[in-house]
C-alpha cells in the first residue's frame, strides 16, 4: 500500500497531539509493508513520514522545489535533512522557486504515485492556491481516494 500525506501546517499544540495519536494509528493499521509518500513540511507531512519509518515502513519524499527547504522554518530543518536521508526514493517536480506552483505541482506528483491520501484537513477552502483542500479536490478528480483525519476537538489557528 503506498500512502500519501497532505495536511495543514502550524497547528495548534492540542491538535498536535490530537493528529499525531490519529496518524500512529493510521499507520499502525497497515503494517510494516507501508510505504509512505510525503514532501515532509513541518507538521503532518513529517509527524507521518517518521512514524512510517519508526513503524518499519518505507519513505518516498516529493520535493516540490530546489529552495523548498529554504522556505521552511529554521527549526524544522534538521528533521527535514534527516528525512530526505531516509527515503528511500526522491521525487521532485523539477521547479526552482518554492512558491505555492511548486507546491501544488509536489501535491500532483504525490498523488500520482500513491493508493490513497491521508488529508489533515479541516474541510475548509484552502487559504491560498496549493494547500490542503486543492490536493484533496485533485486526488477526487484524478480517482485517488482522499480520506480526511480532523479528530474531534481539533482546531485551527
Amino acid at each position: 500500500m503506498r500512502l500519501g500525506i497532505t495536511g495543514h501546517r502550524g497547528l495548534p499544540p492540542e491538535t498536535e497531539r490530537l493528529v499525531r495519536r490519529a496518524l500512529r494509528e493510521e499507520v499502525a493499521d497497515h503494517g510494516p509493508g507501508l510505504v509512505g509518500v510525503s514532501c515532509i513540511a513541518d507538521g503532518p507531512d513529517a509527524w507521518f513520514a517518521e512514524l512510517v519509518l519508526a513503524s518499519g515502513g518505507r519513505l518516498e519524499v516529493v520535493v516540490p522545489a530546489e529552495k523548498y527547504r529554504e522556505g521552511l522554518p529554521e527549526e524544522h530543518h534538521q528533521t527535514y535533512d534527516r528525512l530526505v536521508q531516509q527515503a528511500a526514493d526522491i521525487h521532485r517536480t523539477g521547479m526552482v522557486e518554492s512558491d505555492s506552483r511548486a507546491h501544488m505541482a509536489g501535491s500532483e506528483i504525490l498523488v500520482g504515485v500513491v493508493d490513497e491520501l491521508i488529508a489533515v484537513w479541516d474541510g475548509q477552502p484552502a487559504r491560498g492556491y496549493g494547500g490542503t483542500a486543492d490536493v484533496v479536490a485533485y486526488a477526487e478528480r484524478t480517482g485517488v481516494r482522499a480520506r480526511v483525519i480532523w479528530p474531534e476537538g481539533s482546531a485551527r489557528d
